[in-house]
């Protein structure tokens, strides 16, 4: 009774994080951690960063960053800006949807798997991904110049807003 009572939990809770939605595009929280932050380097010069939950892409984490470069470029009374420097990390994590432990403490697999003492159970394990991107960027006035690090703030606000999903707001 115990064994389905912890399964039921497991198969409960997996069910719920299924039903997380990508993060919103917005300011980063101090609860969840999700969502841009910036932090002013210089008069033109800032790092700037998007973190995505378990259920936001790599390129919509990405994407978000730069909508984010653009619209504080535009905000600061910029037309450009250049990434001097960029980088997209993941973080991995593994759940299973079966306890691992079952008995007085010890692992599974010691207490009687394949001797055909006690119930066998298939594990599904899970992997879930959080992406994080950073830049640093510097902020310009004037005509952008010829250089691919260079992105005029108009044209990117305009071409990733139809790419922003801002939740509830």
């Amino acid at each position: 009774m115990k064994v389905l009572k912890l399964l039921c939990l497991s198969l409960g809770a997996l069910a719920l994080s299924a039903c997380v939605t990508e993060t919103p595009y917005g300011p980063s929280d101090a609860g969840r951690g999700y969502g841009f932050s910036e932090q002013k380097i210089e008069s033109n010069r800032y790092r700037i960063t998007f973190r995505g939950n378990s259920s936001t892409d790599r390129a919509t984490v990405e994407n978000y960053l730069l909508y984010r470069a653009a619209e504080l470029t535009l905000k600061k009374g910029y037309d450009y800006f250049v990434v001097v420097a960029d980088d997209t990390e993941v973080a991995k994590s593994y759940s299973s949807s079966a306890p691992v432990f079952l008995g007085r403490g010890r692992p599974f697999p010691y207490y009687g798997y394949g001797y055909g003492w006690g119930p066998r159970y298939d594990l599904d394990i899970r992997e879930s991904r959080r992406y994080s991107a950073i830049a640093y960027v510097v902020m310009y006035k004037g005509d952008k110049p010829q250089d691919a690090s260079a992105y005029n703030a108009g044209e990117v606000r305009e071409n990733l807003e139809r790419f922003i999903d801002r939740g509830d707001q």
